[in-house]
């Protein structure tokens, strides 16, 4: 999509990338860590003025007890994380609950490492599930449940009592919960972020997984985390260990120093700006005939495309791509089944100039 959106000079909704500013203080930071001399390796699991500020951020906004010292791992990204506790805790062979609309990613790791997922289909428009379908889910062979929070392509914000309901099942089937909640800073119209590992049933069976890339802005820096018990811990930094060896020196310190400096204010600023360029983009797709599915969070939204030309969701893509020059996913990327067949996936987290030529496109398609 982003090479055949370059075809026909089209803006770039599909991709995941927050082309926003980086703030300066963190820029500032990383070009004074390249020149102090940090530029060789960290230790394995990261250098101690990161893993120090990761385990304060998640007390203070996650209500969760890490001290950074044997129980956070700095990654190479979030998508890294997620594969190093796959690694860590899943043998070929074992199944893993994964709700769809999934993110290719979650699927493809899974796939890579020999496991199987066993799909629970989230039911627009507030993308709800039945924990019973949960259940029907688990077999012998289940190992894990996989909890993306928001969730990317669909915005849904688990809930407290959904994340309750999940733990039932999983101490039931004593499964782990391998969880990703790199938006964890995108949620909208006053919704909260449950971290499952704050329930203390859950804490000792969880891996959370999270990283920098979309609150910094800073996607190319491939900064992230695993916050485990430690021993789960100990071995998500032997696989980080061999497989990255570890994450970029200066670029560590640079996001160490945007967690010193970064207030509530600048998190809360965030989720206001991307509610509106939310409300914005929603409101175009609804005036260009293709209703969308408003997100609880992250920075995606799925649309209704069922009435654009084409018997499957790449043709209606690509009919919107060559009719508005407005590039999105087709939604069958994200489910197993048809049911993303009418549905396609458009990214908001670009600039307002480009944010508002895709609404002037989208409108005019509709008028």
């Amino acid at each position: 999509m982003t090479l055949e959106c370059t075809r026909v000079g089209g803006i770039n909704m599909s991709q995941g990338v927050c082309d926003t500013p980086v703030h300066e203080a963190v820029q500032r930071a990383a070009q004074a860590a390249i020149a102090e001399g940090h530029n060789i390796y960290t230790r394995y699991d990261g250098v101690p003025e990161l893993r120090r500020a990761i385990a304060k951020k998640l007390a203070a906004q996650n209500g969760l007890d890490f001290t950074g010292e044997g129980d956070i791992v700095v990654t190479s990204g979030s998508s890294s994380a997620f594969y190093g506790a796959c690694l860590a805790v899943l043998d070929p062979g074992d199944e893993v609950i994964l709700f769809e609309p999934y993110y290719g990613y979650h699927a493809d790791t899974l796939s890579a490492v020999g496991a199987e997922a066993r799909t629970v289909t989230l039911r627009p428009p507030d993308w709800t599930f039945d924990i019973s379908d949960v259940e029907r889910a688990v077999t012998p062979r289940t190992r894990a449940i996989v909890v993306n929070t928001p969730t990317n392509p669909c915005g849904k914000v688990f809930t407290r009592g959904e994340v309750e309901a999940l733990a039932d099942i999983a101490e039931r089937h004593d499964l782990f919960v391998l969880t990703d909640e790199i938006y964890e800073h995108f949620v909208y119209d006053g919704r909260r972020h449950v971290s499952p590992a704050v329930l203390p049933r859950l804490a000792p069976r969880t891996i959370t997984s999270g990283g920098f890339s979309k609150p910094f802005s800073i996607t190319g820096w491939r900064i992230g985390f695993s916050a485990a018990a430690r021993k789960y811990a100990e071995r998500l930094g032997f696989i980080n260990d061999l497989i990255y060896i570890c994450a970029p020196a200066p670029l560590q310190m640079g996001v160490a120093r945007g967690l010193e400096l970064l207030g509530e204010d600048f998190y809360s600023n965030l989720c206001a700006d991307y509610q509106r360029k939310r409300d914005k983009f929603c409101a175009a797709l609804n005036s260009a005939g293709i209703p969308p599915f408003v997100p609880q969070g992250a920075y995606y939204v799925l649309a209704d495309m069922h009435r654009l030309p084409g018997k499957s969701a790449k043709e209606r893509v690509m009919s919107l791509l060559e009719r508005a020059g407005v590039a999105s996913v087709p939604g069958s990327a994200f489910y197993r089944g048809d049911e993303g067949d009418t549905l396609a996936r458009f990214c908001f987290a670009k600039t307002d100039a480009d944010l508002d030529e895709a609404c002037r496109r989208l409108e005019r398609l509709g008028s």
